[in-house]
């Protein structure tokens, strides 16, 4: 059953007595809860915030709604990790409830100043007609992980050309001063992203909107972020209001990116190439990227969509978050590989291997099955038709990944992949593919697949809900023959 929208904008000190024990109980009771991605303790979990390194640990926050699985009061919730793939819980981060976010404390970001950590996030507010009122607020954590907010906002006023959709202020800091980029949406509803300076984090000064060659691309660009990488400029963001083109854009909304030359802070000038969309799967929206201390470009995403359900839903826990993928630039496009902390996950007395030629038939090999593992595949001297892998199979369920060598396609096909998703946008996402040979490292979860084509050229992130007992792996070519190696690590 729905909530109201009082249930939905009630604080956990509000909630009914037995509530919470009831959220908990039904969450651990999931057999879909993963084992190595972050997830919400209870409740719905979506855009990861204030991604950040911070006294010898990397910090993330994530959006949070505690008491169920829709869009209701939002919270920042903290965990943090010393390898980017243990991560531990820390608890409630940024707190709602005063006058400038007392409908939620939406989305932002971090950045050390001063011994301390400073996060910029939008303040989520309604007057009693239920109309938004955003502010851009400011809150301090110490090195105990005490968080204290800033007693006024640092922008309190959407400019002049802009509706209320104005939100989610991604911070950097470039000479002696701080910048940030916030999404809009324009009177005339189409999305853009704006530019503020500030000396302090605390005086913010609005310069304009960053000058791209999209004046009319979607109705709102949510959570863009700007970074500098191979002496380019790339401007990412999540674009809301695209109509479906061939195989681009199918998802209900999108994330993606714009490669060119620095921007120029001054005049906002961007020069820039065509926009890509970041992920090719079903399930990925709002990213974030931080720095290293060892200086690497590290995003994560929320494995999820806004106005979608799931079938975590009836458990009380919706939505994760995406394993930390490195980012660089080949040509106009970004690459993503995980980040090479990840083989910690990797038991040696867990690893098998298989190598042979498939001579248009499927086959299992020992060792080759589970429900967390991390996968290695290349297939190569190829005349089949198809070649691919079905994964979390049994004899009703699979999920397939597969190349179409005649239509040159790569292909996830999710529609017997167990409990059954939105069907809006179809069971199948493909991209164009033009090689010789493909290379797939595939991290599995208990509920999410994250399959990366050769080393991070595409990405196809998706959730998927098998049983238990789907826990196959079967290599396939069709109509030839292909040469293969996999390995596989079970977690």
């Amino acid at each position: 059953m729905k909530m109201t929208r009082e249930q939905l904008y009630r604080r956990i000190e509000q909630a009914e007595p037995g509530e919470i024990a009831k959220l908990e109980a039904q969450v651990n009771a999931c057999s879909w809860r993963q084992h190595y991605h972050i997830q919400p303790v209870t409740g719905l979990l979506n855009d990861p915030n204030g991604f950040s390194f911070y006294q010898g640990y990397y910090h993330l926050f994530y959006q949070w709604f505690p008491l169920g699985t829709e869009h209701g009061m939002k919270y920042w919730y903290h965990t943090r990790s010393s390898d980017l793939v243990h991560w531990e819980n820390v608890g409630i981060g940024i707190e709602p409830g005063s006058p400038y976010d007392s409908h939620g404390a939406y989305s932002g970001s971090a950045i050390e100043k001063d011994g301390v950590l400073n996060l910029l996030y939008t303040g989520n507010t309604r007057d009693e007609n239920w109309i938004r009122h955003p502010y851009q607020c400011l809150a301090m954590m110490d090195e105990n992980n005490v968080v204290t907010k800033y007693e006024q906002p640092v922008v309190s006023n959407v400019p002049s050309g802009y509706t209320e959709h104005f939100r989610d202020p991604k911070v950097w800091q470039q000479d002696n001063e701080y910048y940030f980029v916030i999404g809009a949406q324009r009177t005339d509803e189409t999305g853009c992203a704006v530019l503020y300076r500030s000396a302090d984090l605390k005086q913010w000064e609005f310069l304009g909107e960053i000058g791209t060659a999209l004046s009319s691309f979607g109705y709102m660009w949510e959570c863009p972020d700007y970074l500098e990488l191979d002496g380019k400029g790339v401007l990412i963001f999540s674009p809301q209001g695209l109509q479906a083109e061939e195989d681009r854009y199918e998802n209900i909304y999108q994330s993606g990116y714009l490669i060119g030359e620095r921007l120029d802070l001054e005049s906002r000038a961007f020069e820039h190439g065509p926009f890509h969309e970041l992920d090719r799967g079903f399930d990925f929206y709002a990213p974030q990227t931080m720095e290293s201390p060892d200086g690497r470009r590290i995003m994560v995403a929320w494995m999820g969509l806004p106005e979608q359900t799931y079938p975590t839903d009836n458990s009380g826990w919706a939505h994760c978050i995406t394993i930390p993928r490195q980012l660089s630039i080949q040509g106009d496009k970004l690459i993503q590989q995980p980040v090479q902390e990840m083989v910690k996950l990797r038991k040696q007395d867990l690893h098998a291997e298989a190598r042979g030629t498939l001579n248009n038939e499927s086959r299992a090999f020992e060792g080759f099955n589970g429900i967390a593992y991390e996968l290695e595949c290349e297939i190569s001297a190829s005349d089949a038709d198809i070649v691919g892998i079905e994964f979390r199979a049994s004899d009703v369920e699979k999920t397939v990944i597969q190349y179409d060598r005649l239509q040159r396609k790569l292909v996830l096909d999710r529609s017997h992949s167990g409990a059954e998703l939105s069907q809006v946008n179809g069971t199948t996402r493909k991209c164009t593919l033009e090689s010789d040979v493909i290379k797939l490292r595939m991290f599995v979860d208990s509920s999410s697949v994250e399959i990366f084509i050769n080393d991070g050229q595409e990405v196809f992130t998706s959730r998927i809900f098998p049983s238990q007992d789907s826990q196959g792996i079967r290599f396939f070519a069709h109509g030839g023959k292909a040469d293969f190696k996999a390995d596989i690590w079970n977690y």
